[in-house]
């Protein structure tokens, strides 16, 4: 169990390496980016009950989970995968931070810099994208996840919100994040708040006492 690879987080050699090894897939896959499978991890990890890996390691490759050709190698890719997910889940189960995987963008054409919600708006749309795929967090009848699922959301522009008419009006009212700082700290605090109702913790148990 100690030389599992799984029990070390990813280096940025090792993350450079797998997002040139999901650049290098061939068409017609569709696979998601670095920042969108940080976030897809997050999504498949709040579930309610475990997902087995044979379930959702397909969309990492392509987003309509299409067959990859035959032959096509991608041990080396799910090995790193599934290194980033085990990093995640250990994480979340202590709910402890976690540096969500959120990269700088290139100004526009007019000079503009990018605002902090569209900095984490593809890690929010991979978490979307599992909860969409696997929708068992949303089907939990608890106020609880409404506030932090609003706040994610509230990093989409309006007219891409349709998926989320009931919590609309919660949305409205959520301040966009001043800062790249603020916008990733709303993504860890999110994601744990939601692991509070999805994956709660056992109440520590008391030795018992002496009579």
């Amino acid at each position: 169990m100690a030389n599992d690879p799984r029990l070390h987080p990813l280096g940025d050699a090792e993350r450079d390496e797998l997002e040139a090894l999901l650049e290098a897939l061939p068409p017609p896959l569709d696979p998601l980016d670095l920042s969108a499978l940080d976030g897809f991890l997050v999504g498949v990890l709040l579930q309610p009950r475990a997902i087995a890996r044979e379930r959702w390691l397909g969309y990492i490759v392509d987003v309509d989970c299409r067959t990859p050709p035959p032959g096509l190698k991608l041990d080396r890719l799910q090995a790193l995968v599934l290194c980033r997910h085990a990093e995640l889940e250990r994480a979340i189960a202590a709910r402890q931070w976690f540096d969500p995987w959120i990269f700088e963008f290139e100004p526009d054409q007019g000079g503009s810099a990018p605002l902090p919600a569209q900095m984490v708006l593809p890690w929010v749309a991979g978490f979307c994208a599992a909860l969409e795929a696997f929708p068992a967090l949303l089907q939990i009848d608890d106020a609880a996840l409404r506030e932090p699922l609003a706040v994610l959301y509230a990093n989409f522009d309006p007219e891409d919100l349709e998926d989320a008419d009931d919590l609309r009006e919660l949305i409205d009212q959520i301040e966009p994040p001043e800062s790249t700082a603020e916008a990733v700290e709303n993504l860890v605090r999110c994601s744990l708040l939601l692991a509070d109702v999805s994956r709660p913790r056992a109440p520590a148990t008391r030795p018992p006492r002496r009579k």
